[in-house]
């Protein structure tokens, strides 16, 4: 199964920063059998929201890192919300309790999650930590909610 890594940010695409939280979305991803997808664009709203479309049209899951804070760049998730159809506000939420419940500035993050089409994309922060403790709490369910958009049989779904 195909996934996408999106990096959001000035610094790495200027080449001044490593990618660190796009290259632990990729290795944690590869770990449970995706092949992952890579891409990188500035904290910029539109090339943000054109890279979600064109990434979402062969993966089913889209993560995204960084640009999710307070910063006057920060605009992931108003990019998102621009290009997915309906909200998952449950992920968005549980990633942020269990980051409150780690760091008061939890409380800063503004990442959303959503579906475009069959496709699953969720924010999450640019720091390595964010996205591994993030992973953590969506992946328990991250195979039933892709089967769920890939309209499989599932135990809660008969066809």
């Amino acid at each position: 199964m195909k996934a996408a890594v999106l990096t959001v940010s000035d610094g790495v695409a200027a080449g001044e920063r490593d990618d660190e939280s796009g290259d632990l979305l990729a290795e944690l991803l590869a770990a449970e059998g995706y092949e992952v997808e890579r891409r990188l664009v500035s904290d910029d709203r539109a090339a943000i929201a054109d890279a979600v479309v064109e990434l979402a049209e062969d993966a089913p899951l889209v993560l995204t890192t960084g640009g999710t804070g307070l910063g006057p760049r920060d605009v992931t998730p108003e990019a998102t919300a621009e290009v997915v159809e309906r909200p998952a506000p449950g992920i968005a939420e549980a990633i942020r309790a269990d980051s409150i419940a780690r760091t008061p500035h939890g409380l800063l993050s503004r990442g959303i999650a959503g579906v475009r089409d069959r496709t699953l994309v969720v924010n999450l922060p640019g720091s390595p930590g964010g996205c591994r403790d993030g992973f953590a709490v969506l992946q328990p369910a991250l195979r039933h909610a892709l089967e769920l958009l890939a309209g499989e049989q599932t135990a809660h779904r008969q066809t």
